[in-house]
């Protein structure tokens, strides 16, 4: 492999500072020695963090009790990773950077925690690990280890904000963390496996998006090992000018770090580093300092190394660094492999620790020296525990916003419409702390209040009739990919900020293993004292399945309710409000909150409002009720209990209600909303879950429940499952629909208020003949229905025009 830095300015010759950056080294020969002995050392601790047991200095020859028994991680992408940590290292010293660091190869885990040992973090949030041999031996232990720490970067890890589980998405964590944080520099190491991914192949346009004046920087390195698991990587494989073309036409300015040679590897690495800081702070100095909205170039680091870089060349005849064999552990060392124990031996023994490490165990002076001080180490930056720098949001007062309730059901209004007044306040009273973020869905989900006060921030060209875009602003929705979207708010999250994202119900999946991975994150920081709270990842649901425009059956499924709920009950909620004034009240509530994922579901279409906010923010506190305006069985026990959870839901069985009591007046009927999703589940299994006693009290231990759902309604039936009533009969989505009118597709999943109907009938046989006119009656406006829509295309009047208490 050849050894060359490419410098893809015009001035090739002449870095920024106007120094010149190729006859001149950049690193004196003892800064080499040492920038390659801390290197060195990075890589011995990795090694010995995936092999030992014991032993940790190999101060007696090596044996098969000093090896663990079952050796499990990732070599492949380690000694680049650590290679690139000294020399940003180096880059933070010199310069006095605020800089985090974003390992996208998340199996790269002993690079990571041994990086952060070697700089004294480690040491400081687990005093156990100490900074000697006593302290090496426990941190080799626990690396993979039952009662230890995972293979890969995890929340454990100090300076850690990306999972290594989370496959795609750092860069996009990246351009969060940067957003709002004008000093910060985030380091980004991309896998060449990791690139292949959809969303990390669409993060490299995020550049779009950034504000060099109020924003951060982001810094990708590009690490080039050549293969995944056992493929080679496609971005390794192509020519060096269609790579560098690509990335130009991302909007990168890419520098190329290329070789295998250590000493002239490290002399390119500095060159480039100091190369792309000084561009970095040369463009952040131009836009701060004049009023010029001419767009930059970013620059970023391509560094082409082999995989496995220094481990075994290779291991029985066959080669291992440079190739897919070295991905994970290149050497296997047990009781059928005992012959590769000295070959082991050799390999760490190739660090020369007796050169990195005192007598003690500790990390010579002179090395030591060379890692940043306090809150300037990666492990140790503040940005990367964004609970130690979380500002309250300033909260407006919500009732501002209430609408005015004459009586239940007589005023209509689009609940997404009035949230958008009370997001319009929050951006004003909090300009650098709270952002929306959406692919292309802010005013589609009827939030465009909002762009009163703030623009879509977007840094590209402007043509006429374009609405609403700006370098700077509060609202993030001008890329439709629902990845980017999620990445950048989690970022954003994890470094101490406030934010929600607003989807599309339907397409919310899309990121089903991101929430997946964040709420893991959340679930393990719980258990981490040292970890801070962050603010709740907060989702708006708009768009739902109930709702029909011109939208199909592609636009309808709910499923994301049941993918949230498999989550650890002290890290999910579920809100489903009925109307705008809890809908308010839900979203007070989610935005004070810390540590959770909140999933708030709600409409955009005018609908019946059925509370006063004073009795909204009562409901809403409680969670679930009885509505007794709707009920009539003050005075007994009801026949039957009519539930509904949901927006639309509520209006069928609200209808349902009111054509049961007109018709069957005899008929004591108790209606019970529920907001809070997880007041079904039993309190022993949720915290907000409601108890034996009041479950009961609410939906009485034996009588029918027709319950109306806006999901799945085996979701229902599973938070239920071990109540005593077993009389639960839920209507939901059930898979059907098709381009028709909004009542037709509840007809269609047998949520409409006729089949409801039709179901407290049948549930009820002591009605006799007076339920068997109301059925037969039921059933012919089911007739009556369809044959008006397939000639109208609308719904018949008394539907749409339908109120509370009105008759059929």
């Amino acid at each position: 492999m050849n050894d060359a830095l490419t410098l893809t300015q015009e001035n090739q010759n002449v870095d920024v500072a106007g120094q010149l950056a190729v006859d001149v080294p950049t690193l004196a020969a003892d800064e080499l020695w040492r920038m390659n002995a801390y290197w060195r050392a990075a890589n011995y601790i990795s090694v010995g963090q995936m092999y030992l047991y014991d032993n940790p200095l190999l101060l007696e020859p090596l044996t098969m009790s000093h090896v663990k028994p079952l050796v499990v991680s990732h070599w492949g992408t380690t000694p680049g990773q650590n290679f690139i940590y000294v020399h940003l290292n180096r880059v933070i010293k010199n310069h006095d950077l605020d800089m985090i660091y974003i390992a996208g190869p998340g199996h790269g885990g002993p690079a990571i925690v041994g990086n952060v040992y070697l700089e004294g973090t480690w040491s400081e949030v687990y005093p156990n690990i100490s900074q000697d041999e006593a302290g090496l031996k426990k941190l080799f232990k626990q690396f993979s280890f039952p009662g230890g720490i995972s293979s890969h970067v995890a929340p454990t890890t100090p300076g850690s904000i990306h999972e290594g589980g989370e496959l795609g998405y750092s860069l996009s964590h990246a351009f969060g963390a940067a957003f709002d944080n004008p000093n910060l520099i985030v380091a980004c190491v991309i896998g060449d496996g990791e690139a292949e991914t959809g969303p990390l192949a669409t993060a490299w346009q995020s550049t779009r998006f950034l504000d060099p004046v109020t924003d951060g920087a982001v810094l990708p390195i590009l690490h080039l090992n050549g293969y995944k698991i056992s493929n080679p990587t496609l971005l390794a494989r192509i020519a060096h000018d269609e790579l560098e073309q690509f990335l130009r036409g991302c909007g990168w300015e890419p520098y190329f770090v290329e070789g295998d040679d250590p000493a002239t590897m490290h002399e390119l690495m500095a060159r480039a580093t100091d190369t792309v800081i000084a561009q970095i702070r040369q463009l952040q100095t131009v836009a701060r300092s004049t009023e010029s909205v001419t767009r930059s170039r970013w620059p970023m680091i391509v560094l082409r190394s082999p995989k496995g870089w220094t481990g075994p060349k290779s291991v029985d005849g066959l080669q291992i660094e440079g190739t897919f064999r070295s991905h994970q552990v290149p050497l296997l060392v047990d009781a059928h492999h005992s012959e590769h124990l000295a070959q082991l031996e050799s390999w760490m023994k190739s660090y020369k620790a007796q050169e990195l490490f005192d007598s003690s165990g500790r990390l010579i002076a002179k090395l030591a020296e060379m890692a940043p001080k306090g809150l300037r180490r990666m492990g140790a930056n503040p940005n990367a525990n964004g609970g130690l720098l979380l500002r309250d949001l300033h909260m407006p007062d919500f009732r501002v916003h209430a609408v005015q309730i004459s009586s239940p059901g007589a005023v209509f209004a689009q609940d997404t419409l009035v949230l958008g007044e009370f997001f319009k306040d929050i951006i004003k009273l909090n300009p650098d702390n709270f952002r929306i973020f959406g692919p292309d869905e802010t005013l589609s989900n009827l939030l465009g209040a909002v762009f009163d006060v703030t623009n879509r921030q977007w840094d590209m060209a402007t043509v006429a009739n374009d609405e609403f875009l700006a370098p700077t602003g509060r609202v993030l929705d001008s890329m439709l990919s629902e990845h980017q979207c999620e990445g950048w708010l989690e970022g954003y999250l994890l470094t101490g900020r406030h934010g929600l994202f607003n989807s599309y119900e339907a397409f919310i999946r899309i990121i089903d293993s991101m929430f997946s991975q964040h709420a893991k994150w959340l679930k393990v920081t719980k258990e981490l004292a040292w970890r801070r709270p962050i603010a709740s990842l907060n989702y708006l649901l708009a768009s739902h399945v109930w709702q029909q425009d011109h939208n199909g059956f592609t636009h309808q499924d709910p499923g994301f309710l049941d993918h949230v709920i498999n989550k650890k009950a002290d890290i999910v909620r579920v809100y489903l409000p009925p109307d705008a004034n809890c809908l308010l009240s839900t979203f007070d509530h989610c935005l004070r909150s810390r540590n959770y994922v909140n999933v708030v579901v709600a409409g955009k279409h005018a609908l019946p409002q059925w509370l006063t906010m004073d009795e909204a923010v009562v409901h809403c506190t409680q969670g679930v009720g009885i509505w007794h305006w709707a009920s009539n069985d003050q005075d007994s026990e009801p026949d039957v209990v009519m539930a509904c959870c949901g927006d639309t839901p509520t209006l069928e069985i609200l209808a349902a209600v009111s054509i049961l009591r007109e018709h069957l007046p005899d008929l004591r009927i108790r209606v019970i909303n529920v907001v809070d999703l997880m007041k079904l589940q039993s309190a022993s299994e949720h915290p907000h879950g409601l108890s034996d006693a009041d479950y009961d009290s609410l939906f009485t231990k034996d009588k029918h429940i027709i319950f109306g759902f806006h999901g799945y309604p085996c979701l229902v039936h599973r938070l239920t499952y071990r109540r005593n009533n077993r009389n639960l009969h839920v209507r939901g989505y059930k898979e059907e629909g098709t381009i028709t009118t909004a009542f037709d597709i509840r007809v269609q999943n047998d949520l409409d208020r006729f089949h409801l109907v039709q179901d407290v009938v049948d549930r009820l046989p002591h009605l006799g003949s007076r339920g068997a006119y109301l059925k037969q009656m039921v059933q012919d406006k089911l007739v009556q229905h369809k044959l008006y829509i397939n000639q109208y295309g609308e719904d018949l009047p008394e539907i749409r025009n339908w109120k509370w208490g009105a008759s059929i």
